[in-house]
């Protein structure tokens, strides 16, 4: 019993402890498929999708309540409505030619 050695000997790994971390891990790897935190990317393009809807969505919106208001102040009943409309169109898809045409972050 020199340096520091109790004398009992070394107690060995018990065997259900590594069918315990296996069993752990494949629990692990289940839970993630069954909520879906095992697919990379998919969040990434719902995200894209959602703000390319957005993008359209807003630019015809906005467009449409512009010239509305613009035509009920100054009395051109439609055509304010019109250019607004046209300028939101063209506004929304240059937003998304935009958004798609960037490089992924890697």
């Amino acid at each position: 019993m020199e340096n520091g050695e109790s004398g009992r000997d070394p107690i060995e790994e018990d065997k259900r402890l590594d069918t315990l971390k296996e069993r752990l891990q494949q629990a692990g790897q289940d839970e993630a498929v069954r909520t879906g935190r095992d697919q990379k990317g998919v969040d990434e393009g719902y995200r894209l999708g959602n703000r390319v809807l957005a993008e359209l969505i807003g630019g015809i919106a906005g467009g449409l309540l512009i010239g509305w208001v613009l035509d009920l102040l100054f009395g051109t009943k439609p055509w304010l409505l019109l250019a607004f409309l046209f300028l939101g169109i063209i506004s929304a898809f240059r937003n998304i030619i935009r958004i798609s045409t960037k490089r992924p972050k890697e």
